[in-house]
């Protein structure tokens, strides 16, 4: 199951929002050699702000074993201002119907079938977020390998908004038109087997109603 953190209602979810941090320290300081900002065993950066939403997926134990954050157009946002020269086909959005997803990960350390699980699940979870906040589409950037493994194989096709932009001799990115639509949501859940809503809190809510 998932969660839609933010800074209003993070208390109620104990530590999560560390443990997010956690969980991205180990996929992109340690295990990717990011060069991005830590402390303490947690990644972040000026992106996480009071306006951030994070979905997470937490284990029995509240660990959290995979995430993504999600961030309005409407503010300065990480692709505008790290690599708006990698957006050619259209104007960079600032509209509060598209927002930007960033710092997509999952738990390396568990087993294939539960790392299967978790994509899927926070895959459904961005969509429902999405038409649930009357969301178009979102941008985001990720080398080609990983928009193929986390987005196309997955029955969630992705328009690019430009040619790859290379960060270094080895790795290069593109900018991705990620659409938020009922379409895609069934695809995406018929591809993973997911029933029903993803998120902790519809699941409690129709439980309630059925007792």
């Amino acid at each position: 199951m998932v969660v839609a953190v933010s800074i209003e209602n993070a208390h109620e979810y104990g530590d999560i929002i560390p443990s997010i941090y956690r969980l991205r320290h180990q996929a992109f300081q340690v295990r990717q050699s990011y060069d991005v900002p830590f402390y303490k065993g947690m990644e972040y950066d000026v992106y996480d702000t009071p306006a951030t939403t994070y979905l997470a997926c937490r284990d029995e134990s509240g660990v959290v074993r995979g995430c993504t954050r999600l961030f309005p157009t409407t503010r300065p946002y990480m692709i505008e201002n790290l690599w708006p020269n990698a957006v050619t086909s259209m104007s960079l959005p600032h509209a509060e119907d598209i927002w930007e997803c960033s710092r997509f990960c999952i738990d390396k350390n568990q087993s294939v079938h539960i790392r299967r699980k978790i994509h899927g699940e926070l895959l459904t979870a961005f969509l429902e977020f999405g038409l649930e906040n009357n969301i178009s589409w979102m941008i985001g950037v990720m080398t080609p390998p990983i928009w193929k493994a986390v987005f196309i194989r997955s029955g969630w096709p992705i328009e690019f908004l430009g040619p790859i932009h290379q960060l270094n001799e080895r790795e290069g990115i593109l900018v991705g038109k990620i659409d938020i639509n009922k379409k895609i949501l069934t695809s995406v859940r018929e591809k993973f087997g997911v029933q029903g809503s993803v998120f902790e809190e519809n699941n409690a809510k129709q439980e309630r109603k059925r007792a």
